[in-house]
């Protein structure tokens, strides 16, 4: 295996089933390599949107308290109150499980770039891109 990029219509990616050797199935595996890149950048974007609208869901003072709290238990076991540290923890919840997604994808990409095939990592890069650009309108919206 080469171990600098070249230009190749012909590349095993990830897997041992995932062998290229024509140029039709090389332009195939950039579109799955870029959109694989569109979703990383999709994840990205909409774990800090999920972060965003659970603060904003939250009143001021409870804000302050979350921000504020560390570890520290609450003397008073209110219902709004649990009510709110069961949204804030469903909230932490989803975040680890796109988290996750995350960085599984991020691997694959790492790898698949690792092929040293170039138009495999043009298609990263491209895909990276696209993906940041269709995203980060989502994040402003409210």
């Amino acid at each position: 295996m080469a171990m600098h990029f070249i230009f190749s219509d012909q590349a095993v990616l990830l897997f041992d089933f995932w062998s290229v050797h024509s140029p039709a199935g090389m332009a195939i595996s950039v579109l799955v390599v870029l959109l694989l890149a569109v979703l990383y950048e999709s994840l990205k974007v909409g774990k800090a949107r999920l972060l965003l609208q659970a603060l904003m869901s939250l009143s001021t003072p409870t804000r302050q308290q979350l921000i504020e709290e560390t570890d520290q238990d609450s003397s008073s076991d209110s219902l709004p109150d649990s009510r709110t540290h069961l949204r804030w923890f469903m909230c932490h919840f989803g975040q680890s499980l796109l988290h996750v997604a995350q960085v599984v994808i991020g691997y694959f990409m790492m790898l698949a770039v690792m092929s040293y095939n170039t138009w495999i990592f043009f298609g990263v890069v491209l895909g990276s891109g696209v993906g940041y650009y269709l995203a980060y309108p989502l994040l402003n919206m409210t």
